[in-house]
């Protein structure tokens, strides 16, 4: 492999291998629109996680409806997971291959008619099958929506773009969670919720297709085109790296995913709340969780600073203690139903979102090789962490029925988050090694050498 050197006649850039330099002219204006794109994009980024969460929040009447048992959240909170698992590596390939805005405007757009006609389901199975269908589309945006990002705005803009979809997002999701939760004053409230979020989806489609421009594919850190996508073929390259294969290995004792499906539920069931107020509460942990990502990002760098590569391990394992820790203070004491449980709520989640805005994501990012990073993320989050979220969800529903909510959390959060902190003392070997070999292969490309 070397470094390319030349120039492109028909668009007046040159390349310098790792990063194409353009001359000062009009066509390095940045595309117009971009910030009626942002808007756009956060709104259907918080419609496609509201939509996709609607189960978790409505369970407690969809139950009464059908006569059904906790194990039937598990078994429809799960479709998500496993719809994550396949459909977004998926739609991630069919956007690069037909147009992200294309592939949006279908998938997180029209595609929320599947999530309207759930609305009409009669039985269970046919619940099953509509809200499955529907949440094959809503777990497409993330992954092409963040492509997109990174094609709208330069490498020294991206983060903030990134962040202020996920924190707009964050917003509105916040707000439209409970006030889409007050439909469960009716015992019909979820086909009402299910009607107006398909409808949602469905505009923002069409605000996807007026307000986004797609420009012209780039990327920092390669001319070719091939780089940054989703690759399932270079995987097994991938689990030669160490710290990729641990971090994999880890996955099974993350379980925040099943305890966000189960919380409203929880609420309801083993503390006695109404369904409109354990949603709200949810919003207010959810807001915890928001801020705790940004605090997250800021506390990993400071501890790289103060200790070197192996201060995100040290965070890492600080942050599955708390968190542990955290887990019993919310949810192994009934704190009521009033401010006192909101307080304790919002702290749970200032905690929760740490780990892997500091940790995780920066250390995949450190030691996978550029040009398979999109693959990195696909298989270890997409692929692995959304079939392992959907074995789980499905196991968390049936333990529920049999030991109650109180216990499982206890032993589906608590128990696997110390035993993470165990675990993560494998890195701090590892993960320094791994991240020197990556630093030798990308000066080695840069200088024309590997």
């Amino acid at each position: 492999m070397s470094t390319n050197h030349f120039a492109d006649s028909d668009s007046g850039t040159t390349s310098t291998g790792n990063v194409t330099v353009a001359p000062d002219d009009d066509s390095t204006a940045p595309p117009k629109g971009r910030g009626k794109a942002v808007g756009t994009l956060a709104v259907a980024y918080s419609v496609d996680n509201t939509e996709n969460s609607l189960i978790n929040t409505f369970f407690p009447l969809i139950r009464d409806a059908f006569g059904l048992s906790l194990g039937a959240l598990g078994i429809l909170a799960s479709l998500s997971r496993f719809a994550r698992m396949i459909a977004g590596p998926a739609w991630a390939m069919a956007a690069d291959r037909f147009g992200r805005k294309k592939v949006l405007f279908l998938v997180t757009g029209l595609w929320g008619l599947w999530t309207a006609s759930a609305g009409l389901a009669q039985n269970f199975t046919m619940l099953l099958v509509l809200y499955g269908i529907g949440v094959l589309g809503t777990v497409a945006s993330e992954p092409i929506i963040y492509g997109l990002l990174g094609d709208l705005f330069r490498d020294e803009q991206r983060g903030r773009a990134f962040g202020t979809v996920r924190g707009v997002g964050a917003l509105i999701a916040m707000g439209l969670g409970p006030a889409i939760a007050l439909f469960a004053n009716d015992p019909n409230g979820w086909r009402y919720g299910m009607f107006v979020m398909g409808g949602l989806s469905v505009l923002s489609g069409f605000g996807i297709l007026a307000f986004v421009q797609e420009p012209e594919r780039t990327t920092a850190v390669s001319d070719d085109p091939d780089v940054g996508r989703f690759r399932i073929g270079d995987a097994v390259k991938l689990f030669k790296i160490p710290t990729i294969a641990l971090l994999a290995g880890m996955l099974p004792l993350v379980t925040s995913l099943v305890l966000y499906t189960f919380l409203v539920t929880f609420f309801v069931d083993a503390r006695g709340w109404e369904v409109p107020s354990a949603a709200l509460l949810f919003a207010v942990f959810s807001g915890g969780m928001a801020l705790s990502s940004i605090v997250g990002g800021f506390l990993g760098d400071w501890f790289v600073r103060c200790f070197g590569l192996k201060g995100r391990v040290m965070l890492m394992q600080l942050y599955l203690v708390a968190a542990a820790v955290a887990s019993v203070v919310a949810l192994q004491i009934d704190w009521g139903q009033g401010l006192v449980a909101y307080v304790v709520m919002f702290l749970f989640g200032l905690v929760m979102s740490i780990g892997f805005s500091a940790c995780v994501f920066p250390m995949v990012s450190t030691v996978a090789p550029k040009q398979l990073s999109a693959t990195a993320f696909g298989v270890l989050f997409s692929l692995i962490q959304g079939g392992l979220a959907g074995l789980m969800t499905l196991a968390m529903g049936y333990l529920g029925e049999a030991l109650g909510l109180t216990q499982v959390m206890f032993y589906f959060v608590t128990v696997p988050y110390l035993l993470n902190a165990v675990y993560w003392f494998v890195f701090y070997r590892t993960y320094p090694q791994d991240a020197a070999k990556q630093d030798e292969r990308t000066a080695a490309i840069d200088t024309g050498t590997f």
